[in-house]
């Protein structure tokens, strides 16, 4: 399937924060948090950084604001982006997903046509009955959030009820712009809008979501 770049918040992500040859000096010493209009912001030495889109780096509860101010912590003499996975998505959310909500969700909702958990493995027997075993729980939780999706025989595409299409975007649109974004990244990694929504609302770790997306590829290891 393929990406509008821009949409895209993983690719966003790695465009859009701090991207530079140049090696950034940490500047600052004591990384906080402030309460205020709109949310928690992080700060450092009393001041609040800045998204690519300088804007100010708020974000919507205490609990995500400390993950952001904790890879700020973690800084040694020079920034590394790369190790601020947090931060990068909360400036996607807030530079970009914010202004293209409905694309997003489009995406999203896309891969609930073409979802990981309907095109389990015909052969070996053994794949088949561990998929069946595994996957078959995640639809049947799909299916009682209004997303009913039909299995697909071999590698040949099926056609999901566009209803089932549309409640995907619709539980997305329902996310506010952070909670959108985090769906948005997971959601292409798995391959499945339904494994995707579970992370989101809570009914499986990331960790185990992403375990059930490699069972044909553990399987071959």
């Amino acid at each position: 399937m393929s990406h509008i770049p821009p949409l895209d918040p993983m690719v966003a992500a790695r465009k859009g924060f701090r991207e530079s040859e140049e090696r950034l000096k940490r500047f600052w010493k004591a990384v906080d948090l402030a309460e205020g209009e709109g949310g928690w912001s992080v700060t450092l030495d009393g001041r609040t950084p800045k998204t690519p889109a300088h804007a100010k780096l708020t974000l919507p509860t205490q609990a995500a604001a400390r993950l952001v101010a904790d890879e700020w912590a973690a800084q040694g003499e020079f920034i590394d982006p790369g190790t601020m996975p947090a931060t990068r998505l909360a400036s996607t959310a807030i530079d970009r997903v914010s202004q293209v909500r409905e694309a997003v969700a489009d995406e999203i909702a896309a891969y609930a046509g073409t979802d990981l958990l309907c095109y389990p493995a015909e052969a070996p027997g053994s794949l088949v009955e561990q998929q069946a075993r595994e996957w078959g729980p995640w639809r049947d939780w799909a299916r009682a959030l209004g997303i009913p999706l039909e299995l697909a025989e071999g590698i040949t595409h099926k056609p999901q009820d566009p209803a089932a299409v549309a409640r995907v975007r619709e539980l997305a649109l329902e996310l506010d712009d952070f909670a959108l974004t985090g769906l948005a990244a997971a959601v292409p990694l798995l391959g499945s809008a339904v494994l995707g929504l579970a992370i989101q609302r809570g009914a499986v770790s990331g960790e185990l979501a992403f375990d059930l997306s490699r069972i044909d590829e553990a399987f071959q290891e």
